[in-house]
């Protein structure tokens, strides 16, 4: 008897639960970016951005004036001062807008804005603070890249003809700010859903000439790659699900050791059911979060620990700590 509480204090740590943190609003969030281990910005909807420079202890929460209809569905973090936001939603209704701050969110400039009709942004990624990319759901068939070479402060379309061709039906899921990742220097991945989806397209030089290849993610009008995470060039997870029966068990992972040029659909992670957001931690461990719950893996997703059933849409992590955000002003943060 004398052996149980330190044997409590060794198992506590390895399944600590998600912290939700207090952040005075009910907006729904699905994206979270982290410059370092203490600044963390999120996005959501209602125009919401909130801002911690202390890891999420505590938060500083407002609305970009102007952007009150817009829905954050992802944010790159740069630093303390500067982040860039990006709102999804129909170019035709003034929704597809990125906004950036450089005085940690005192005032905001709308930086683009189009209203070309079929745009609906899913993501943007950075590959370092001043180079970036951010896609929009297809028109006439391919989709809409467009880029920045300073900060996010100006975009320039990728021509067409360079942009990647989708099948009918197919398009991307504004879920979780992780349709599309970069890595290195140039290579970028977007993850597909809809009908024909469940793809990756890939490219090596920054957004310029793309191939693309099935993951064997069963894909059809709510169904599809929902969010993409690489750890080195060549290493890489996808995951999806089901958004219309986040619970719903089914193939939810697929792995690539080539960069994303053959994918190898995985045991599904459980809890069952849609994952949205992946990352790989320090020590090797996978973690998934979803509507159905937070999913962890020792053995690079040959089985997976189902951590809780807590329902969260993007996440982001710096060394063991984690930050996860979800509907209803869920913002959580855990450590592994």
């Amino acid at each position: 008897m004398k052996l149980l509480p330190f044997l409590l204090l060794l198992i506590t740590p390895a399944f600590a639960q998600w912290k939700m943190l207090p952040v005075n609003t009910a907006a729904s969030f699905r994206a979270v970016s982290a410059a370092n281990g203490k600044v963390i910005w999120i996005g959501g909807s209602g125009g919401t951005f909130l801002r911690s420079t202390d890891g999420g202890d505590t938060w500083q929460t407002g609305t970009v004036k102007g952007a009150e209809t817009c829905d954050f569905r992802d944010v790159q973090a740069i630093d303390a001062q500067t982040a860039v936001f990006m709102s999804a939603g129909p170019a035709e209704q003034g929704q597809a807008r990125i906004y950036r701050t450089t005085n940690g969110g005192q005032s905001w400039t709308l930086c683009y804005q189009t209203q070309q009709a079929g745009v609906f942004f899913d993501g943007l990624s950075f590959w370092n603070v001043r180079q970036g990319i951010a896609f929009s759901d297809p028109v006439a068939g391919r989709y809409v890249l467009i880029r920045t070479d300073d900060g996010g402060q100006t975009w320039q379309p990728i021509p067409p003809s360079q942009s990647p061709a989708v099948h009918p039906g197919e398009a991307a899921f504004a879920a979780s700010g992780s349709s599309i990742v970069v890595q290195g220097s140039q290579n970028v991945w977007i993850g597909s859903g809809g009908v024909g989806g469940g793809r990756v397209f890939r490219s090596t030089d920054s957004g310029r000439s793309w191939a693309v290849s099935e993951t064997g993610i069963p894909a059809d009008s709510s169904k599809g790659v929902f969010g993409l995470h690489f750890f080195t060039a060549k290493d890489g997870i996808a995951v999806g699900g089901d958004h219309k029966n986040v619970t719903t068990p089914g193939p939810n992972l697929a792995l690539t050791h080539d960069g994303g040029k053959t994918w190898s659909p995985m045991q599904p992670a459980t809890p069952a059911g849609l994952k949205e957001a992946a990352w790989r931690l320090p020590n090797g461990h996978w973690l998934l979060v979803g509507p159905s719950g937070t999913s962890l893996s020792a053995n690079e997703g040959k089985t997976w620990q189902s951590l809780d059933q807590e329902p969260f849409h993007a996440l982001v992590c710096t060394g063991n700590t984690c930050w996860a955000v979800g509907a209803k002003g869920r913002v959580a943060r855990r450590t592994f």
